[in-house]
């Protein structure tokens, strides 16, 4: 297969939700349908029966939530899958936002009855903000829920979305009777029994045939017709062009959990999804069928096997082959690394691979070498942007809870920071480590993991800060810089990376602090250079 095939076979896309609306369900039976696995896990009700194959941390099987991005790869009709799986938490937002930065396109998930909530607002923001191509999946229809063309309203008002369906239900819960998929035309039958997986596939591209009332009975398909009638008035005609510069989201329906309307989902998806994207490095553009390899890391994973203390830092493939063996720049550091066992994925399974194209998620075993953001490239200095550190919410004390684990506990702490689950900060007065985090749960998350993974014990201490603001660099030998430095001393840290980061701790002190020292920049994220 040519270079340029094995680019145009390639899908990577992201699953976005609301916590609970089936994310991790769905991801589950695109890799059931993928053949990928024999046998679905179920997250449900915190007590996992089979766990679900991308949680595969010891605390996400425990809670029944997923708390890191997992990545999953396979191949359905001769086209290349990689899918990465998101905490929908909104503790572990982070996490998502920069999986964002690696992805091609979006399937976002919305539960029937719930809606669009909160959480997939946010996410789909960012996603339109980056015109990142969207398919949105309407999960749970064998459960009462709301009207669909109250929730294709919902789309579109509440995230902005131009929805078109590409399929729609035939009834709902108790009532439900299948799917009509638009896209393909024909008739998918619900069977309700997600074991025996009995769905039959009725090509009709007629509704008006009287066949249809003898399939699904009168009733539903005068609805039907009703229905589809609507749908083909008031909302527009796919049209893949829209789709792809993120202007016209599809949609479809269907219940993950009973395998329905999956298949259609995928099927239709590896026809229209993009292909491996170009994208913007502070230098230029770089497109995806360069020769030279560049490519970027979105994520650092420590542990993923506790036996081996290994390290992984997870690479999107941007442009050209990464090789096994071959001698790649580390453009902040300068220098020269080569890789004997790059791995491919399947949620905590790896295999060393000898060759990886653009859109592909590579993992390294890190010895410390990289950190969020960093650019390997066969010697052209590129840096991809667009993965800051954002200002946390929650800020602690930490301390040693076991004074003859110091080591481990430091060497814990360094290796979870470098894979952005919080952030470090070192105040300049006394020296004091304090952690920031976007959502509380995940000072549960490090106690936890500094235990089982490091055997280092530590316990927290409130710590009042409004804000974490980064400090411009433009004045430090400015007179106004020195007498802010000398009256806000004991509000100053660093981060790990050595920048100067200001601790507000309040609301007024901040915007005090912004009028009396006008010159000093304050920023709330790590990217402002």
């Amino acid at each position: 297969m040519t270079y340029k095939q094995e680019i145009a076979r390639r899908r990577t896309f992201g699953i976005i939700s609301h916590p609970d609306a089936g994310k991790t369900t769905l991801t589950e039976k695109l890799l059931l349908f993928g053949g990928a696995i024999q046998e679905a896990g179920a997250v449900k009700n915190n007590k996992i029966k089979k766990t679900a194959t991308s949680d595969f941390m010891e605390i996400e099987r425990q809670r029944g939530i997923s708390v890191a991005t997992s990545v999953l790869a396979f191949i359905y009709k001769d086209k290349k899958i990689n899918i990465l799986d998101t905490p929908g938490h909104k503790d572990f937002a982070e996490d998502t936002f920069r999986t964002l930065t690696a992805v091609d396109s979006v399937i976002v998930v919305i539960d029937v009855a719930k809606g669009v909530e909160e959480q997939t607002v946010k996410l789909v923001e960012v996603c339109r903000m980056r015109k990142i191509p969207m398919l949105v999946f309407i999960n749970k229809m064998d459960r009462e829920g709301q009207d669909a063309f109250d929730l294709l309203d919902e789309l579109e008002q509440k995230l902005g979305l131009s929805v078109t369906p590409l399929s729609f239900p035939i009834g709902m819960g108790y009532d439900f009777k299948g799917i009509y998929n638009i896209y393909e035309k024909n008739i998918n039958l619900f069977s309700g029994d997600s074991k025996k997986n009995i769905e039959q596939t009725i090509a009709f591209d007629d509704v008006t045939n009287p066949e249809l009332d003898r399939i699904i009975g009168n009733k539903a398909a005068i609805e039907l017709r009703d229905n589809l009638e609507l749908v083909w008035g008031v909302y527009p005609e796919f049209d893949k062009d829209l789709y792809l510069k993120g202007d016209q989201q599809p949609v479809f329906f269907g219940s993950a959990l009973n395998n329905f309307g999956v298949r259609e989902l995928l099927d239709c998806f590896i026809q229209i999804a993009p292909t491996p994207r170009s994208k913007n490095a502070e230098e230029r553009l770089v497109e995806a069928n360069e020769k030279e390899m560049t490519g970027f890391v979105f994520k650092i994973h420590a542990n993923m096997d506790p036996k081996h203390r290994d390290r992984l830092a997870f690479i999107k493939i941007v442009s050209g082959t990464f090789e096994r063996n071959k001698p790649y720049l580390h453009v902040r550091q300068g220098k020269n690394l080569k890789f004997s066992s790059p791995n491919a994925f399947f949620a905590e399974k790896k295999e060393i691979v000898d060759i990886s194209y653009p859109g592909d998620i590579v993992g390294l075993h890190d010895t410390g070498n990289f950190k969020i953001g960093d650019t390997l490239t066969e010697g052209e200095t590129l840096h991809y942007k667009g993965i800051p550190s954002f200002s946390p919410e929650h800020f602690r004390y930490i301390n040693n809870a076991d004074p003859m684990k110091s080591k481990q506990l430091n060497k814990g702490i360094d290796q979870l920071m470098d894979e952005g689950v919080a952030q470090l900060f070192t105040l300049e007065l006394n020296g004091r480590k304090v952690i920031g985090t976007v959502g509380a749960l995940q000072f549960e998350v490090i106690q936890y993991r500094l235990e089982h993974e490091y055997g280092a014990k530590c316990s927290y201490e409130n710590f009042n800060v409004y804000k974490a603001c980064w400090v411009g660099t433009e004045n430090r030998k400015s007179d106004e810089f020195k007498e802010f430095e000398r009256v806000k001393q004991k509000f100053l840290a660093k981060d790990k990376r050595g920048q100067l980061v200001f601790l507000a701790d309040s609301q007024f002190s901040l915007q005090m602090t912004q009028q009396k020292y006008p010159s000093v920049k304050l920023h709330f994220t790590s990217e402002f250079e």
